[in-house]
Parts: C-alpha cells; structure tokens; sequence
C-alpha cells in the first residue's frame, strides 16, 4: 500500500521566530477554525485515496479473471466445432448405449446450457424452457445448422461477459438446490462443456475418427 504525506500551510499560521511569534495564542483563534475546516476536507480525500489504493489491485484480479475466462472460452468453442465439424452428418445419431444422448443431442445441449449459465444465471434473463425450447432442440436441424447456433451461442455469451459487472461476483444463486456464486458459474460453465465435449470424443472414436488434437489452456 502506497504512503501518501500530507503537507499542510498556512498564512494563518505564525512562523517559528520573529515578532510574530510572540502575538498572543487568542489572534490565532479564528483562522484556525478555518483551517481545521481545510483540514477535515483533506482527511476525507486521504481516505478516499487510501481506500482507491487498496481496491484497484481487486478489480484489477477481477478483470484479469475476465480476460483469462474469456481466452480460454474462446478456445473451448474453436474445439468443440472441430470436433463437432468432425462426425459425419449421417452419425450425428449415434448414441454410445440406449439411455445415452445422440452426438447431436450433446452438442445442442452444450448450446444450451451455455446459454443458461451466461445469459441467466450470469446475466439475469428468464430461463429457457427445454421442454419447449426449440433453438436448442435437434429435431430435424442439419449439421451446419446445429454448428453454426453453437457458434453463435459462443458468440452471445463472450459478449456478454465482456460487459459483466465484475462487482457480482459475489452474488449467490440457487444452483439446482445448492447456493453458488457467480464466480463459482462461470467455472460450472466451462465445466459442463468439458463433460459433453469429453462424450462426443468417446464417440468419435467408437466410430473409428481420431478426435482433433488436444488445444491447451481451454
């Protein structure tokens, strides 16, 4: 933390020595008043520059935390398309074991669940009805368009967290029952994708493709 030196003066105040010096403590008494006045207003900025110092290095972690997040988004979403653009279209239904989701019902719902975390949970809008939902349904959608709402999705939720309010962080939401902050989503975000994109990989190569090389830092 930065030292800061007050140096305060005064024509009111007597120098030391010389005539002045000897005039009476009673001459003294009202330009004193003004100047504790003076003085109270520079202790109130002090502390206002005292407190500045402290918090800046905090959004500065903060918005360092953006940058990092933002970096390693970018690369999540530049290899969850190669590996999405990978899979032949015609086994865009392949599904690892009957209860298991399709290759295309797991990239849409990465879409979608990106979607949640960033756009409501993180940014407050009113949540999509996956019931109803038909953005991130697969129905009879072609790879290049299920590809490219992924795109955009990514696109939607970097946006957005180029705005975030970095002061939220802090901010705690019910999380399927358990209390989480909005720090801890962003982590929950890059986590879900990391657990769908791993299952698509499974089924590349159940279907003899060597998935794209592994991209660092995502």
């Amino acid at each position: 933390m930065p030292f800061i030196t007050l140096i305060f003066l005064s024509k009111s105040w007597p120098p030391i020595g010389g005539k002045n010096s000897e005039r009476k403590k009673s001459e003294y008494k009202k330009p004193y008043k003004r100047n504790s006045k003076t003085m109270k207003h520079i202790l109130v900025l002090t502390t206002i520059m005292l407190f500045s110092s402290v918090t800046s290095p905090l959004f500065a972690q903060q918005d360092s935390f953006i940058k990092d997040y933002l970096e390693r988004l970018e690369n999540s979403r530049k290899y969850l398309i190669l590996v999405a653009e990978m899979m032949p279209e015609d086994k865009y239904d392949f599904r690892a074991s009957p209860e298991s989701m399709t290759f295309a019902e797991n990239l849409m719902h990465i879409g979608y669940a990106i979607d949640w975390h960033s756009q409501s949970l993180l940014g407050g809008r009113e949540s999509r009805v996956w019931k109803t939902d038909t953005i991130f349904k697969v129905a009879n959608k072609s790879k290049d368009e299920m590809i490219a709402t992924i795109d955009k999705t990514f696109d939607e939720s970097i946006k957005l967290i180029k705005q975030f309010d970095t002061t939220q962080f802090d901010d705690a939401l019910d999380y399927f029952g358990l209390n989480r902050t909005k720090r801890q989503i962003f982590l929950l975000l890059a986590d879900h994708v990391t657990h769908h994109r791993g299952q698509m990989l499974v089924y590349l190569r159940q279907n003899g493709l060597v998935p794209p090389r592994y991209v660092l830092f995502q």
